[in-house]
């Protein structure tokens, strides 16, 4: 006859499933948005004021349909110190981006970093459903991650 010396045993329970933080979690909502005929000195009013680095760029209806930052500005600056112009008249429709990356409200924020590093940009537009629900930038990621905890990866 065998006998077992292992014991009783003791069930372990189960775990919680682990939540992922996500990047609706940790996007802005309350944004600054700029419309195609808006000029570019409107912009950089704007940014300078709110100390922003670039916003969204929406039509009449809402939608999404690029991207103005202050880079995009520079070209403007530069373009009136060549034709000597004080003023920067040019419209944001002329210098943003429209060929804009945008990321899912349900994306990880450890997907979202993996974009940053993938695209080099410095925000991206959150769209569900096709509308614009918010804005994640890379500072946003920056600050999320110190407090995330070694089980939520």
């Amino acid at each position: 006859m065998v006998k077992s010396f292992q014991g009783v045993r003791v069930v372990e329970p189960k775990k919680a499933p682990v939540k992922q933080i996500l990047v609706k979690d940790n996007m802005s909502t309350n944004l600054i948005t700029f419309k195609p005929d808006d000029t570019i000195e409107q912009v950089m009013e704007i940014l300078t004021k709110k100390k922003i680095s670039g916003a969204p760029v929406v039509d009449a209806s809402g939608k999404l349909v690029g991207i103005i930052s202050e880079v995009d500005c520079l070209r403007e600056i530069i373009k009136g110190k060549y034709s000597n112009t004080p003023k920067f008249p040019g419209k944001v429709s002329e210098h943003m981006t429209q060929d804009v990356y945008t990321l899912s409200p349900e994306l990880s924020l450890f997907d979202a970093a993996h974009k940053f590093l993938e695209y080099k940009i410095r925000r991206f537009p959150v769209l569900k459903d096709g509308m614009l629900v918010g804005q994640i930038s890379l500072s946003d990621v920056i600050r999320a991650f110190p407090k995330l905890k070694q089980t939520t990866w």
